[in-house]
């Protein structure tokens, strides 16, 4: 199969980019060299098709990806199936299945059937989970079916801890937290047990050719990413992202699609470091990040902290911002908390653009203002990134009462600035 990639290089615009380019507001050829370069990604892979197919890359509208899945303790396919529902009405431009236990097969084809936008995997849950949980009993030869298995069946990016490799063990078990990630500490926890090479970057040039031949999309995952402030930008983190520069390079040279994988928990003041180090040693593949959380004292409020850190992310380097939903370190979420989580990450990601300076991204916010001088509640509600809690707000303490609706109840009518500027402008006229 040819690779929307290798498309690219061989400077052929094809369907798919022509579909993101006029949905991202751009030329053709921007889609087309950003892809060539590899500094963008259009994750599709020809088995599902997305309806609604998404570019990733610094040259375009910031994206969301929703995290879902059901775990070995709470959750089944059609709580899941409604939470990829919500996601999607909330605005998700990506999805995960991060899904364990057994049926994996099914729950994710239902998600493919259902997802409109690109879906993305983690390989190593299903292996493990096919071995009955015994991550020790896991082999390449495993991990190779899976990862053929899911390519086959539609998935369009996987993620794969190729780049923790078995040097970096000990940088992280000298860590305040260890290893966070769940991918990454099984992978560690093997090739510690076996005193072996991850097996993900021995059989790389297999794992080439099978996302090579259904345009899998890979995501090189940071198994190594901080669990903490105190962890934040040490040797282990650094370490694996030296490795997962090389694997960008050697994607691109197959014509395999690639984006790499972020921290994180990370102090504000550090942000700007990591993500410009990412896009110099990955060499600008587009940046996919977790959060990061800039403070860990705030369970119940995660999708605060690490939104606060993804505007800075995004502003400094990410191009893909993976939601945080309030349940973070405290379980799985709810229907409301993917919710709650898609719209604080899709506020962050606008948050970003703006301050980029991307083309029309303020062009919202100068209509709001405008409809907010006007007292107009219904355009107002309109714009809203959350149209119904907008409208639900307003309308559970509303100060008006029949057509009058030139105020709000937090100043009331005499005392609305917005009526007195009105004043001083028709005084001025």
């Amino acid at each position: 199969m040819t690779t929307q990639l290798e498309y690219a290089k061989n400077r052929e615009i094809t369907p798919v980019m022509k579909t993101v380019a006029q949905a991202e507001g751009v030329a053709q050829e921007t889609v087309l060299d950003a892809v060539a370069s590899g500094r963008a990604v259009i994750p599709f892979n020809p088995a599902h098709a997305p309806r609604q197919p998404m570019v990733v890359g610094r040259p375009f509208r910031t994206k969301v990806n929703a995290n879902l899945g059901r775990s070995t303790e709470r959750s089944a396919e059609p709580e899941e199936l409604r939470k990829l529902d919500v996601a999607l009405k909330a605005g998700a431009d990506f999805v995960m299945d991060l899904s364990v236990g057994v049926d994996l097969t099914a729950i994710r084809q239902g998600m493919l059937d259902h997802s409109p936008v690109p879906l993305g995997t983690v390989p190593i849950y299903e292996a493990v989970s096919r071995l009955g949980g015994e991550s020790l009993k896991l082999t390449a030869q495993v991990l190779l079916e899976v990862i053929e298995d899911q390519a086959k069946q539609g998935v369009d990016f996987m993620t794969l801890h190729a780049g923790l490799l078995r040097r970096h063990v000990p940088l992280a078990l000298q860590r305040k937290m260890g290893i966070v990630s769940r991918g990454g500490a099984l992978m560690a926890e093997w090739m510690m047990k076996h005193k072996q090479e991850n097996p993900l970057f021995t059989h790389w040039p297999e794992i080439l050719a099978i996302c090579k031949a259904h345009d899998v999309t890979l995501s090189l995952g940071d198994g190594l990413r901080p669990g903490c402030l105190a962890d934040a930008s040490d040797a282990a983190q650094y370490g694996e992202l030296d490795v997962l520069g090389e694997l960008v390079h050697w994607c691109r040279r197959e014509g395999v699609q690639v984006m790499v994988e972020g921290p994180g928990h990370v102090p504000f003041n550090q942000i700007q470091e990591n993500m410009e180090r990412q896009q110099r040693v990955c060499d600008h593949a587009p940046f996919y990040v977790l959060g990061p959380v800039v403070t860990d004292i705030a369970p119940g409020y995660d999708h605060i902290t690490s939104a606060i850190g993804a505007t800075a992310a995004a502003v400094y380097g990410a191009s893909l911002l993976c939601y945080v939903t309030p349940a973070e370190h405290l379980g799985l979420p709810t229907e409301e908390e993917v919710h709650q989580g898609v719209i604080a990450y899709r506020i962050a990601a606008h948050a970003a653009d703006v301050a980029r300076g991307l083309p029309g991204a303020r062009a919202a916010d100068d209509a709001m203002a405008e409809a907010r001088m006007a007292f107009n509640w219904e355009r107002q509600f309109a714009l809203s990134i959350d149209p119904v809690r907008a409208r639900a707000r307003y309308e559970q303490t509303r100060a008006c009462d029949g057509q009058e609706t030139d105020h709000c109840s937090m100043c009331g009518r005499d005392f609305c600035a917005i009526r007195t500027s009105k004043r001083i402008h028709d005084q001025a006229d």
